[in-house]
């Protein structure tokens, strides 16, 4: 027994930092192959580490553009297909490797990937082919959980119509411990992320500073990875403009293969890219409470 306690305990102490990131350098697609025109995108975060992004131009007049900040596991390669019909919807895309991801350099942590987010939204920023009053950011899964953070505390923030979040998580402490809860043997030791795993990064406490920027939760109801519960709660902490769709028969970040759901994020997009930036900036807009499909 007390050689199964330990591995339990080192298994449960190595498993909390790699939960969060699980980078690949490899490359699983492009949008090339699939005959979306893209641009690799190469710049710096503040503290010097190489980033790489590929940037994806709206077909025709761009109504705004879109900051995509993709899950925690593979890179931009892996997930650029939930974003790949923004384009053909008229948005610009620039989808991010976090540091240690893809082509960026480096290794992640929760204070280095802020970095990394806020060196891609000022290059899009700096773009000609951009408009700076048309952002929005868009995350899912752990990249909603970074889009919160990062958006509650950006310095850019008057330049963001939107955020969108997506299978996100609202604790890094909590969803830990429900992933310990799931192993038998780290299930006794849920009590160790309370003093293994960094929660000064988390959604929950983040949420409420994203007024008066419109936020969108997004979440499948069958998803098995991060519960729906997560969503609701980042719901119930937020201020106005709020909206939770709660999508059924959707597992983790597959909302969007439904193109019922593509539609109505589209309208969403195109309704707050095309308002007057003013009316954000002086918290008079509103968006419709809580909704689902």
């Amino acid at each position: 027994m007390r050689t199964v306690a330990a591995l339990a305990l080192i298994f449960a102490l190595g498993a909390c930092t790699p939960l969060f990131f699980q980078p690949s350098g490899s490359i699983y697609s492009t949008p090339g192959l699939y005959g979306i025109d893209y641009q690799p995108v190469e710049f710096r975060a503040a503290d010097g580490t190489a980033l790489f992004a590929w940037f994806m131009p709206a077909r025709g007049e761009a109504h705004g553009t879109v900051l995509y900040l993709h899950g925690n596991a593979q890179n931009i390669s892996a997930h650029f297909a939930n974003v790949a019909w923004m384009p053909a919807a008229g948005f610009n895309v620039l989808a991010l490797d976090y540091r240690g991801y893809g082509g960026s350099a480096g290794r992640p942590s929760l204070a280095g990937v802020q970095l990394d987010i806020d060196a891609a939204m000022r290059t899009l920023l700096e773009r000609s082919d951009v408009d700076p009053d048309r952002v929005i950011v868009f995350g899912q899964s752990l990249g909603g959980a970074l889009a919160i953070y990062y958006v509650a505390h950006s310095a850019y923030r008057d330049h963001i119509r939107a955020v969108v979040a997506d299978s996100a998580f609202a604790d890094y402490q909590m969803v830990a411990k429900e992933k310990m809860a799931d192993f038998f043997m780290t299930w006794p030791l849920q009590w160790l992320p309370d003093y293994t795993v960094d929660n000064g990064y988390a959604p929950r406490a983040a949420v409420a500073a994203i007024a008066p920027i419109p936020l969108l939760l997004i979440h499948g109801a069958q998803d098995g990875i991060v519960s729906p519960h997560h969503s609701q709660l980042l719901y119930e902490t937020a201020r106005e403009p709020k909206a939770y769709w709660a999508i059924p028969d959707s597992g983790h970040i597959q909302a969007l293969r439904n193109a019922a759901v593509r539609k109505r994020l589209t309208d969403f997009l195109l309704r707050h890219s095309l308002d007057r930036p003013t009316g954000i900036a002086r918290g008079r807009r509103r968006s419709r409470r809580s909704d689902r499909l």
